[in-house]
């Protein structure tokens, strides 16, 4: 029989950066005790993002900060919004260009992430932060 549950996960965040919860995202899984199904996330901020990435090799995730840092500076002139300091726009940049949504398809009780996949949310902001994922989960 088809059923649905809704959930809601907080991550503190230690300020920018990628934060890992895969695991709870799991967790989550197996207290409901889904089998096949879809979980879908949803990020309820605009200064942080969400992404799929590699969970093996750190520097993956700080080549990602380097880049993103280039193509959207703090302190950048050309942004006028800066009402929470320097790192704001580029924090709402950094959102556009990525995403606060995900949806992972689950079979036989596990999310079908490959090997080296985890689930992050990744920080834009440079102060920590208490951030909210809403967590669907349609199935069986």
């Amino acid at each position: 029989m088809l059923r649905q549950a809704i959930h809601e996960i907080v991550i503190a965040t230690r300020g920018r950066g990628c934060h890992e919860f895969t695991d709870q995202v799991s967790a989550l899984l197996h207290r409901e005790k889904f089998q096949t199904g879809l979980v879908t996330l949803h990020l309820r901020h605009t200064s942080a993002s969400l992404l799929i990435q590699e969970n093996a090799d750190p520097e993956v995730r700080r080549d990602l900060e380097r880049f993103f840092s280039r193509l959207a500076p703090d302190g950048d002139a050309l942004f006028q919004h800066t009402c929470e300091g320097e790192d704001d726009m580029p924090a709402h940049i950094r959102t556009a260009l990525t995403t606060v949504n995900l949806s992972v398809p689950v079979r036989g009780g596990e999310m079908t992430l490959g090997t080296w996949q985890g689930i992050y949310l990744w920080e834009h902001r440079l102060a920590p932060h208490q951030r909210r994922v809403a967590v669907h989960v349609i199935g069986e």
